[in-house]
């Protein structure tokens, strides 16, 4: 990959859940657009590694446990870069389990990723984004529209991503910033690899069906999230906010 002149476009981003899958590729993708990126997640070695491909990143390995932690990150990034363009949440993780299965400490820990985390880093971040005019996109899912099975927590924490991000929207659309989720089927991801085996399915068997049951014939790459994630940080999309956008090969419609 070749990638633009570091810090080229002026701009910074915080993408969470840098080491792997879509937030890896999102911190690709802001890099080579010129984006100076500050890269969180708890995978010190894997930021590490991603760092050193990505001229002008930074990186914070923590863990986000609670509202301080997040604003700590914040911070970081302004005292590293000195202004903050966008904040991408694409920390997640996936319990397969039904209501019934799912114990306190399963459905804690999905709401504290999936949903607190993206809210308390929203807010920690909005004094800066008013400043720059700038963007907030939080990786929902299609199980946040359309619920699934097996998987309670999950459908709860991305439906209530898509609701906090929608009324974000509302609240600070006077203030010039863009507030959006994008809701993506089945991704090739380590996340969709954990997931086959909580299922004790055969990832490549598993591949096999996703791809088959998605009109286009295949699930989505983490690059194509990643674009379109650009694309709602950027110029040309300023008069999108509040909105929940599928990328899914057609797979809801």
């Amino acid at each position: 990959m070749t990638v633009t002149q570091h810090g080229a476009s002026g701009k910074t981003v915080l993408v969470t859940g840098a080491s792997s899958g879509i937030g890896r590729a999102v911190a690709r993708r802001f890099a080579q657009d010129g984006w100076l990126v500050m890269l969180a997640g708890r995978d010190q070695q894997k930021l590490l590694s991603l760092q050193q491909e990505l001229p002008g990143s930074s990186m914070h390995a923590s863990k986000l446990e609670n509202s301080a932690a997040c604003d700590a990150l914040v911070e970081v990034t302004i005292g590293q870069f000195g202004r903050l363009d966008a904040l991408i949440n694409c920390a997640g993780i996936i319990q397969r389990k039904t209501a019934q299965e799912t114990d306190d400490a399963c459905w804690a820990e999905t709401m504290r990723i999936n949903l607190d985390v993206p809210f308390y880093l929203s807010r920690g971040a909005l004094p800066y984004l008013t400043q720059s005019r700038g963007a907030i996109v939080n990786i929902a899912s299609d199980w946040g529209l359309n619920a699934g099975r097996n998987a309670a927590a999950y459908c709860a924490s991305k439906g209530g991503l898509v609701m906090l991000t929608k009324s974000m929207a509302l609240d600070h659309a006077k203030d010039g910033v863009t507030i959006n989720a994008v809701c993506p089927g089945d991704v090739d991801t380590p996340m969709l690899v954990n997931e086959a085996a909580q299922r004790g399915v055969d990832y490549q068997e598993a591949m096999a069906t996703n791809n088959a049951d998605v009109p286009t014939g295949r699930i989505t790459k983490p690059e194509e999230v990643a674009a379109l994630c650009a694309f709602l940080c950027s110029d040309q999309a300023r008069q999108i906010t509040g909105t929940a956008m599928l990328i899914d090969g057609g797979a809801n419609a």
